[in-house]
């Protein structure tokens, strides 16, 4: 039986969409201004908006479904990243007055969203966009959530001033989100902490708590996915740029294992791991990235066969989902339509 397959969130922008997400930044994702363009190309599309992105949405369903995709996103075309569409959404934020900060441990400084006030949630946005996605959609549609602890290293804090009691507001109002979107009937909730990676202690100290925080109450047949990469580069083929320890994920998996999450998404092909760490899964699905996001070389099927046969020497076939590490949204569509159908075809011959 073939290995089940997903994408990670993000996906290149089709054509029909204005560029204003922070990979067409002149920076990409390490861009000292990431929420410069996202508010003056929404005006632009004006009326058209909607239409414009269930067009986009169609296009990127597309290119997973013909690319033998099993659980789909919508390429999070609505969003200028994974992380402010939702934050623009919930009460206390400022995206008008922006702080200037270090962001990602000190690696560059960014104009940011600022904290304000209470966080909570809004009204519900979420539930629309799957709809949307699932409607024009044979394939399950998966949806992410930037989780508390990413949130909190990606805005400024003039409100809060303490990250256990900042993630506890931000779990609340993501827990709002999560719940109406299992409400509305879907399945695959994705909550996004690449900052598990990059700060063990705080992970464990109070991020995985706020992590489970934000699936309470969350019912049966829905998979709770927490999705924790070791990082970006800000351009296609650059070889040097900082990433999480070697050491984090298996700092993380006992943990994780034990939490209410289902299943938990690691990066493997930009930087493999020793696969014993899959053997402390006793119970967790791990969503399995063997196609790398920020390099241009095509993975061939042989080769990532061979890397999800290596991965099945430690984890029943049931709990392996092959993926990319990481959103493809560096890549451009034709490339990560390549990556994607070489993914396929590999988990259709490993198990």
């Amino acid at each position: 039986m073939p290995l089940q397959t997903t994408t990670i969130g993000a996906y290149p922008k089709p054509d029909c969409l204005p560029a204003f997400d922070w990979f067409q930044a002149d920076d990409g994702p390490d861009t000292a201004h990431p929420t410069a363009r996202y508010a003056a190309a929404i005006a632009e599309m004006g009326d058209a908006a909607e239409q414009l992105f269930e067009r986009a949405a169609r296009e990127v369903i597309a290119d997973q479904t013909e690319a033998g995709i099993d659980v789909v996103t919508d390429g999070e075309v609505r969003r200028e990243n994974y992380i402010y569409y939702h934050c623009r959404r919930l009460s206390g934020f400022d995206f008008e007055t922006l702080t200037e900060q270090e962001v990602r441990g000190g690696n560059y400084r960014a104009w940011l969203p600022t904290i304000r006030g209470s966080v909570a949630a809004g009204d519900a946005f979420l539930p629309h966009d799957w709809r949307v996605a699932q409607g024009i959609s044979e394939k399950p549609v998966k949806v992410t959530l930037p989780g508390p602890m990413t949130i909190g290293d990606s805005v400024a804090d003039a409100y809060y001033g303490d990250p256990k009691a900042r993630g506890r507001a931000l779990a609340d109002a993501i827990n709002v989100e999560v719940l109406r979107l299992a409400e509305a009937g879907c399945r695959y909730i994705q909550i996004d902490e690449p900052l598990f990676a990059r700060r063990v202690p705080e992970a464990l100290d109070f991020g995985l708590e706020n992590l489970e925080r934000c699936f309470a109450g969350c019912p049966e047949g829905v998979q709770r996915a927490a999705h924790m990469c070791c990082g970006y580069p800000d351009a296609l083929d650059v070889p040097d740029y900082p990433k999480a320890p070697k050491t984090s994920y298996f700092e993380l998996a006992e943990a994780i294992d034990g939490s209410c999450i289902d299943a938990v998404s690691v990066e493997d092909a930009h930087r493999p791991n020793d696969l014993s760490l899959l053997d402390m899964f006793k119970r967790t699905t791990v969503i399995f990235g063997v196609v790398a996001i920020a390099k241009s070389r095509i993975e061939d099927v042989a080769e990532i066969a061979e890397r999800l046969r290596v991965a099945l020497a430690h984890i029943d076939a049931e709990r392996l989902i092959a993926a990319p590490d990481c959103g493809l949204g560096l890549l451009g569509r034709e490339l990560a339509k390549a990556k994607l159908r070489n993914l396929s075809a590999a988990a259709d011959g490993a198990a």
